[in-house]
């Protein structure tokens, strides 16, 4: 295609995710909820670990740092779609949506890997506990975070650089609620058909390499745990099965997005919802009810702050 006839594409229209307005109002308020929870159960997380000098330990330091990422995750796309229900007009600049692509890859990426460090903690804790604190070390951990974010970020960048290079030229309208790499490509004035399969493989390899590893690291656990005392295993298993629910729950719509891409629309759509939205909002909900030291964490501070209130 002659360059000459390209116009420059400045912004994306955004269909989002229903054309009525009684149900985007209604919308509107259930993820502004939604949202606020998440950032505060986040936030509520990350303050008990840094605090309490009780959950100063790997396990809960990984958690943190978890945390701290499904917020983020959630930042990158659901204020946009928040503020968009209560807009006639759903556009998104082309920078705005290079930028969107971008942190979702990277902040996804990241906790794809961070959840594979998780894995790799908890194996260490049940099969090699004598040696736990010498191989998860601060400096350890620290090393493994930092890894995380910079695969995280070489993903990210590996997609955005491709995307910035296509030509756009002709319909600008995405059927969601935020750019992504399958949609996007779509809009491009050229044979997308193969670039679309590269781009889904690119992340694909990330999403099953990381969901394999975890299925592979449970397992193990899973073995070593039936092997050992009933007391150790019955607390082992309890903190495998948030973990794995976590897992579950997050690879599960990447899968779908990523690996085994489907052409229906209002599925891609609750799929985008579900990771970007429920996902960061279940997995603090997950690990605060299944685990006690997050409980005795929660009364610890509550009694203290009592305290506080009622001595000033």
């Amino acid at each position: 295609m002659d360059k000459g006839n390209l116009s420059v594409v400045s912004e994306f229209m955004l269909l989002g995710l229903s054309h009525s307005w009684n149900m985007q109002v209604l919308l509107f308020m259930i993820f502004f909820m939604l949202y606020l929870i998440i950032i505060c159960g986040n936030i509520v997380i990350m303050i008990l670990i840094i605090t309490d000098p009780h959950l100063h330990s790997p396990m809960y330091f990984l958690l943190a740092n978890l945390s701290f990422v499904d917020m983020w995750l959630s930042s990158v796309t659901t204020p946009k779609m928040i503020i968009d229900f209560l807009r006639e007009n759903k556009t998104i600049s082309f920078g705005g949506c290079m930028c969107q692509i971008l942190f979702v890859h990277f902040v996804g990426g990241g906790e794809m890997v961070l959840l594979v460090v998780m894995a790799y903690d908890r194996y260490v804790a049940i099969c090699k506990p004598l040696h736990y604190s010498t191989i998860m070390s601060l400096q350890k951990c620290i090393g493994l975070v930092v890894t995380s974010w910079t695969i995280g970020f070489v993903h990210a960048m590996s997609q955005v650089v491709v995307i910035l290079q296509l030509p756009f030229c002709g319909p600008r309208e995405l059927d969601s609620f935020f750019c992504d790499i399958p949609l996007i490509i779509k809009l491009a004035c050229i044979d997308s058909y193969n670039l679309g399969i590269l781009m889904n493989a690119d992340s694909g390899v990330l999403a099953m390499t990381c969901f394999v590893l975890l299925l592979i690291s449970y397992t193990y656990i899973l073995l070593i745990v039936h092997q050992s005392s009933k007391t150790g295993a019955s607390k082992a298993l309890s903190t495998c099965t948030t973990h794995i629910s976590v897992v579950v729950l997050f690879f599960g719509p990447c899968i779908f997005i990523y690996v085994w891409p489907l052409s229906i629309t209002w599925v891609d759509k609750f799929l985008a919802v579900f990771y970007s939205v429920i996902t960061p909002l279940l997995n603090p909900a997950i690990y605060t009810l299944r685990n006690k030291e997050i409980k005795y964490a929660m009364k610890r501070y509550r009694s203290y702050y009592l305290h506080c209130k009622e001595n000033s």
